[in-house]
């Protein structure tokens, strides 16, 4: 038996192996007779700015205590401690189901969706074979970072596509809303691959991009140990379907066979979501996210969130969320404290931004997505691919305001609240550099006066701080996927093509790292609940 204990407060100047000997003092209970203290939550305490708090939820087993459990949590409550019996809620795996399954799954992408599905399958003895059109991440990172220093686009290796999806790039949250044992499976999953334990119990848990790659190469690593396949440069270029079930993949390489197909493409991968319309897969529209990325200097967030005092010295650059409501909402989304700006870039001859930070938020800089959500009616007409055009014409315009350099349009916030130009742009992050640009070029008309109107109310929340140092550049237009590769919510399988598993973000049912790795694990799950292992 043991007790969930919460509500348990150190210094941030504590050390966390203090932790036992708070538990045991609050409890009444000598360290000896506690048993492996564990941490379920954590979280800061930053209200009283003079005495910061980490606030602790741990698991309490009493082993040598069995008896005086009642009488215990009565003594704790009468003193006001949050105490109560815990049993974690387990994570259960289904018994291999009994359709036979005569080939191998096949999994469609190495996002995070794709990996986490690869994953599970393998560690349930259905050895998958992963597809991935880009690079290995080793190979990745020098071509994004030879794109980053002025050289060629490469269309199939970017911080787009290749080993570990758009994720890979990012500023590695591992946020997510819900809980659960398939929640905590999935982080699990990660600290176990190259992750740090802490991301099991952190309020707001974060890799970082440089820490990313190590975690996707190893669960690349993992899925080959247990008897999965991971091929790189193999693009998927259509299905082999016959009365309505897929029998095989098209690919680069040749024909695969396969009657389980996992689709996890990525929210840019357009050439797949086109082919698949082609093929009868059904797609529908579904709301997105649009606008720009506000960057201004961290000092100045500092001093918002912190006042006078220097706390980022001890917790770390601050970070923020804003929502206002002018003409529509306007809210900021993947803020990155120390953070860059970066093309986030999948085809020739557009352009589009996103953010990322390194594990110690080392940039002098904060950025944040400035976004509003455009719902499937504003799109126009019934092409489930209407969004993706109107991402195209933006990404287009942006290319063409930078002359084809895949440089930041860019202008300062003032500016752009005046009207006017900007006539010399300050110092920035973006790796490529900028084109002095007037935002409405780059996006939308009722995104730009979404702009107009809420960015006024988001710097009164900041008492006037909010705009005078920022810097807009546009467009942020791959916040999200504008379709949905439609399927059963209990079978999750394609309602038009059967054995078709769509997942992960591009498939339009996930929005983050962690969301996406949880929708590829149910798919496995459901996969491992229908058929047998193949032999």
């Amino acid at each position: 038996m043991s007790l969930r204990v919460s509500n348990i407060r150190l210094n941030i100047d504590t050390p966390e192996s203090e932790l036992p000997a708070r538990v045991g003092r609050l409890l009444d209970v000598p360290v000896a007779d506690l048993g492996n203290v564990r941490i379920l939550r954590k979280s800061l305490d930053a209200r009283d700015k003079g005495s910061l708090a980490y606030v602790y939820v741990t698991e309490v087993p009493l082993p040598s205590l069995p008896a005086k459990l009642d009488k215990l949590m009565d003594r704790a409550r009468r003193r006001n401690i949050p105490v109560e019996p815990f049993q974690e809620e387990p994570f259960i795996v289904p018994d291999p189901g009994q359709v036979p399954l005569p080939n191998r799954p096949v999994v469609v992408g190495s996002g995070p969706a794709g990996l986490l599905a690869g994953y599970v399958l393998a560690e349930m003895g259905y050895k998958p074979l992963v597809l991935e059109r880009g690079r290995a991440v080793r190979d990745r990172i020098r071509d994004v970072k030879s794109f980053d220093d002025g050289g060629p686009f490469d269309p199939e290796s970017n911080y787009l596509f290749g080993e570990g999806g758009a994720g890979t790039f990012s500023d590695g949250k591992l946020t997510y809303r819900g809980s659960g044992a398939d929640v905590r499976r999935v982080l699990e999953i990660f600290a176990k691959n190259n992750g740090k334990p802490s991301i099991l119990y952190e309020q707001r848990p974060h890799l970082g991009s440089n820490r990313l790659p190590a975690v996707v190469k190893k669960l690349r690593t993992s899925i080959e140990a247990m008897g999965g396949e991971v091929r790189y440069g193999c693009k998927v270029d259509d299905l082999d379907i016959a009365d309505g079930q897929v029998r095989g993949v098209v690919t680069s390489s040749g024909h695969i066979p396969a009657e389980v197909v996992l689709m996890g493409p990525g929210h840019s991968a357009r050439d797949t979501f086109s082919m698949l319309l082609e093929r009868g897969v059904m797609l529908e529209r579904k709301a997105f996210q649009f606008g720009v990325r506000i960057e201004q200097p961290q000092e100045v967030a500092n001093r918002v969130k912190y006042g006078d005092t220097r706390l980022e010295d001890k917790i770390g650059p601050a970070d923020y969320t804003l929502v206002v409501h002018g003409s529509r909402a306007l809210f900021t989304f993947c803020m990155c404290a120390g953070g860059y700006i970066m093309p986030s870039v999948s085809r020739d001859g557009e352009y589009c931004t996103n953010g990322m930070s390194l594990a110690n938020h080392d940039s002098p800089f904060a950025n944040s997505g400035l976004v509003v959500t455009i719902e499937p009616e504003e799109f126009g007409g019934d092409d489930p691919l209407a969004g993706v055009r109107l991402q195209e014409k933006y990404e287009r315009a942006a290319y063409g305001v930078g002359r084809g350099e895949y440089v930041a349009p860019m202008q300062r916030a003032t500016d752009f609240m005046a009207g006017r130009a900007t006539a010399a742009l300050p110092a920035h992050t973006h790796p490529r550099g900028a084109v002095s640009a007037r935002m409405e070029e780059v996006v939308p008309p009722f995104v730009a006066e979404a702009l107009r109107t809420g960015l006024p109310l988001m710097d009164k929340k900041w008492g006037g701080r909010f705009l005078p140092e920022s810097t807009l550049a546009g467009p942020e237009s791959r916040g999200s996927s504008p379709v949905r590769i439609t399927r059963d919510p209990a079978t999750r399988q394609s309602l038009t093509v059967r054995g078709i598993y769509p997942i992960g973000e591009g498939a339009g049912y996930a929005g983050g790292i962690v969301s996406a790795g949880l929708d590829g694990l149910r798919s496995a799950l459901a996969i491992v609940a229908r058929y047998r292992q193949t032999g």
